[in-house]
C-alpha cells in the first residue's frame, strides 16, 4: 500500500469515529508530508554550504596546481 492509500485510510478512519476536526486534519495532514519531505530529502545525501565552499577551494587550488605544472612542463 503506497502512502497516498495509507494517509486516506488514517484520514477515513478518524472521520468514521467522529474524532476529528478540520483543524486536526490540517495538523495530521502537514505533519505526514512533513515526515516525507524529510524522509525524501534524507535519501538526497545532500552537502552543506561549508562543506561545498570547502572541496570547490581544495578543487581550486588543485587546479591551479595543474595548471603550473602544465606550464612548467611545456617549457
Amino acid at each position: 500500500m503506497d502512502n497516498s492509500q495509507k494517509i486516506l485510510k488514517m484520514i477515513s478512519g478518524f472521520i468514521e469515529a467522529g474524532i476529528i476536526t478540520t483543524q486536526d486534519l490540517k495538523k495530521e495532514l502537514s505533519t505526514s508530508l512533513k515526515f516525507q519531505k524529510e524522509n525524501f530529502v534524507g535519501k538526497l545525501d545532500l552537502v552543506t554550504k561549508k562543506e561545498f565552499d570547502v572541496l570547490k577551494k581544495i578543487i581550486e587550488k588543485q587546479q591551479k596546481e595543474i595548471n603550473r605544472l602544465k606550464k612548467k612542463r611545456s617549457k
